[in-house]
């Protein structure tokens, strides 16, 4: 298995990260810095990252920035603060989930095992595939089409938009979808949701599909085909 790498200006929380990540048998790398961060993805394999966003120079926003630019590797930021913006800007610029620091090591060790049988393929092992207009997605081969474009998702949204439109018409709240598609129990702002139903309306971006993807205001979120027949 490729190491998760630790990226945290805090020698203190790396330390601590490390330990219970090792004890889960995990493999660990650390980084300092962003900068570093960055010079040991382009030169090594890993299989998640757990990134600071308040890191001075190359800071978490940037590093997701980057990285997104070329991979879908799982990520999980961490924060000093508890601000909306903070959370959400992480989330838009491609991190997968969050926690606000303190943290239970306990909660983050949940989330990174989920991340990462997520993005092993674990989640996706019957063969199965869905059409809807020019809208395909491929279980199996864990790949969005419209049309002959290739859509690039991370492992997350697609395990969002496959299980949307699995369930087509069906409405589902913010937190059944954290407890379902994120696979663990969400004791933070469910509303880290919005922000990847937004991502996923982005690169859906064919003005038809986009739309199938439909808000249910004050309950949550359905994939429904008939909303724009």
């Amino acid at each position: 298995m490729d190491p998760i790498l630790i990226v945290d200006d805090e020698e203190r929380i790396r330390s601590l990260v490390r330990l219970y990540l090792e004890r889960e048998g995990f493999p660990v790398e650390e980084a300092e810095d962003g900068s570093v961060a960055l010079s040991k993805f382009k030169t090594g394999q890993f299989s998640l990252l757990i990134v600071d966003l308040m890191m001075p120079d190359v800071d978490g926003w940037r590093v997701c920035r980057e990285i997104r630019e070329s991979s879908g590797i799982p990520i999980i930021m961490l924060t000093a603060r508890g601000e909306e913006f903070d959370r959400v800007l992480g989330l838009e610029l491609g991190a997968d989930d969050y926690l606000v620091k303190p943290f239970s090591t306990k909660e983050l060790v949940a989330r990174v095992k989920a991340l990462l049988r997520r993005s092993s393929g674990q989640m996706h092992t019957v063969s199965s595939e869905i059409t809807v207009g020019l809208l395909n997605i491929d279980k199996e081969r864990h790949r969005v089409t419209i049309g002959d474009e290739v859509i690039n998702l991370t492992p997350l949204e697609f395990d969002l938009l496959y299980f949307l439109a699995k369930n087509r018409g069906r409405v589902f709240s913010r937190e059944q979808l954290m407890e379902t598609v994120w696979g663990y129990d969400f004791y933070g702002d469910a509303r880290t949701v919005d922000t990847h139903v937004k991502k996923l309306r982005e690169k859906l971006a064919h003005p038809v599909i986009k739309k199938m993807l439909v808000t249910v205001w004050g309950v949550g979120y359905k994939f429904d085909p008939d909303m724009v027949s």
